[in-house]
């Protein structure tokens, strides 16, 4: 099964969020990150869901979506044609063996210390999620106390917007 990533507009309102996220359970989709923000309109939120699935179960999710009176637009958003980001939150413990380490490869993947006390430091990494991964592969080597990620936020190329897509699919 191959993964996706979808993009869907809705309705700013009470409960949508548990309505999509309800399908995707009905239709047996297991969802990798989700992200959801309200857009440049405060009547409309964006939702970004990962998830995989065969071409025609994804289809018929995409189909299932649509008969939501609160989802406005859907568009499948493709590595290639899409500018995709995550950001993570790491807290490792400030281990003064380690400590020179630990900046390093921080410093090797430009992530940025947003937080030092005597016991532990946050650093801060946006970029893919092959990134982030690699990131915190390399930190395994060091004591990691916590990690929170958001979850990929992603945005067409060009001209192109979710609202102009309202027909497409």
């Amino acid at each position: 099964m191959a993964g996706f990533t979808v993009a869907v507009l809705v309705k700013n309102q009470f409960g949508v969020l548990n309505r999509v996220t309800s399908m995707f359970r009905r239709r047996r989709f297991n969802i990798s990150y989700l992200t959801v923000s309200e857009t440049e309109s405060p009547e409309y939120s964006r939702i970004t869901v990962g998830s995989s699935g065969s071409d025609t179960e994804k289809r018929q999710l995409f189909d299932q979506l649509y008969k939501l009176p609160d989802v406005c637009s859907i568009k499948e958003l493709h590595d290639d044609d899409s500018v995709s980001y995550e950001l993570l939150l790491i807290k490792v413990k400030n281990d003064p063996e380690t400590r020179s380490d630990v900046k390093d490869a921080a410093e090797a993947f430009r992530a940025k210390t947003v937080d030092y006390t005597r016991e532990s430091v946050i650093m801060q990494i946006t970029g893919s999620t092959q990134r982030i991964d690699a990131f915190i592969d390399i930190m395994r080597d060091f004591t990691i106390l916590e990690i929170c990620r958001t979850g990929v936020v992603s945005l067409e190329r060009g001209s192109s917007t979710i609202r102009k897509t309202e027909l497409e699919l």
